[in-house]
């Protein structure tokens, strides 16, 4: 696309109030332009599982929150696309701390093909590997 992306902050404004759980959690958009887009996800005790670990459903949220911040990054903040499917493998736990997810689009079309990665901040090791496919939403009249 050939929209300038807006700054980060604004991505997340958007984010925010599109997403009102996103805001809740705190998830900050780093970056997002391009296609590609990292969000962090600051350590918050009730997103912890037993264990002491970020839990499964905190960590699927920061990825379709990070897949969306990418399409906002790469259509000048206008994108209404619905996440069709999301799949997740949980490769280790993740060490206490803010978690990072860094999404890429791979292919656009009237289905939208995404990539995400999950590691703690900090650490290079990914943690969690994330595939989504959305549906693109034209507006009508």
């Amino acid at each position: 696309m050939d929209d300038a992306a807006p700054a980060p902050g604004a991505i997340q404004d958007i984010v925010h109030r599109g997403v009102p759980l996103a805001a809740a959690w705190g998830i900050e958009v780093v970056s997002a332009a391009g296609g590609s887009a990292v969000c962090r996800l600051p350590w918050r005790e009730e997103l912890l599982r037993p264990g002491g670990t970020v839990s499964g459903p905190a960590l699927m949220g920061l990825a379709d929150v990070a897949m969306w911040a990418a399409l906002l990054g790469e259509t000048g903040g206008r994108d209404e696309s619905l996440t069709s499917s999301l799949s997740i493998h949980f490769l280790r736990r993740l060490d206490p701390g803010p978690v990072l997810a860094e999404a890429h689009v791979l292919k656009r079309g009237r289905i939208i093909f995404g990539e995400v990665t999950i590691r703690s901040e900090g650490v290079e090791t990914i943690a969690a590997h994330v595939t989504t496919s959305w549906a693109s939403v034209t507006r009508r009249g």
